[in-house]
């Protein structure tokens, strides 16, 4: 039954071929349902066989996935070691979102300014010196402006809507705080059952406190 699933992933694989963003879910879909830590050569037997990806392939995609801070890597001795939580991939999208809203952002603020900026001039370049005069008046009213924008988010703190918001941020740092502290458990005790490593030798050589514990 093995062999003829094996044999059905590569003939599908043959047919159809998959693009790089399947074999990144495919590899993924490995690392969460199986729940363990993987060496590189352990995924090159896996993928294949379970997900139908190309052994030739498996090291990039894994790589991709690594880059992306989709699977985590770490060293331990001579051997490099893999493993992904659910969990990790929820962090690393809402991360990546908060990056793009940031730069749309700028991007929609630097619009706005080079527009008034460049309506500024036009209506100034008659006379140059009346031109420069505006310009000087422009860049004290947006200092101005700045100083009632720095008070006005002093105030902004005691709004309530802000603070419910900031008390479900809390909430939400707190229970990913939790997860993790939940997969390095895990870790923790596969390393120890798996190789005999000591936990503590563990936390030294990772930067991990001992006294680590749920919030």
């Amino acid at each position: 039954n093995e062999y003829k699933s094996y044999l059905s992933h590569v003939t599908m694989s043959k047919k159809k071929g998959l693009s790089v963003d399947e074999k990144r879910k495919r590899m993924l879909e490995v690392f969460h349902e199986k729940k363990d830590v993987f060496q590189l050569k352990e995924l090159e037997k896996i993928c294949p066989k379970e997900k139908g990806i190309t052994p030739m392939s498996v090291k990039d995609i894994l790589q991709s996935l690594v880059d992306d801070n989709l699977v985590c890597a770490e060293k331990i001795g001579t051997s490099n070691y893999f493993w992904s939580f659910p969990s990790q991939v929820t962090l690393s999208r809402k991360r990546r979102l908060e990056e793009i809203d940031s730069e749309i952002g700028s991007l929609k603020k630097r619009k706005i300014t080079d527009s008034e900026q460049i309506n500024k001039a036009k209506e100034g370049r008659i006379d140059n010196q009346e031109r420069q005069g505006l310009l000087e008046e422009i860049a004290v009213k947006q200092k101005m402006l700045d100083a009632v924008a720095n008070e006005v988010l002093k105030y902004k703190e005691c709004d309530p809507d802000v603070l419910e918001r900031k008390k479900k941020e809390i909430m939400m740092c707190k229970e990913a705080i939790n997860r993790w502290t939940d997969n390095i458990y895990s870790v923790q005790s596969w390393c120890r059952n798996k190789f005999n490593i000591n936990v503590k030798d563990m936390c030294k050589s990772f930067g991990i406190p001992e006294d680590i514990d749920y919030i």
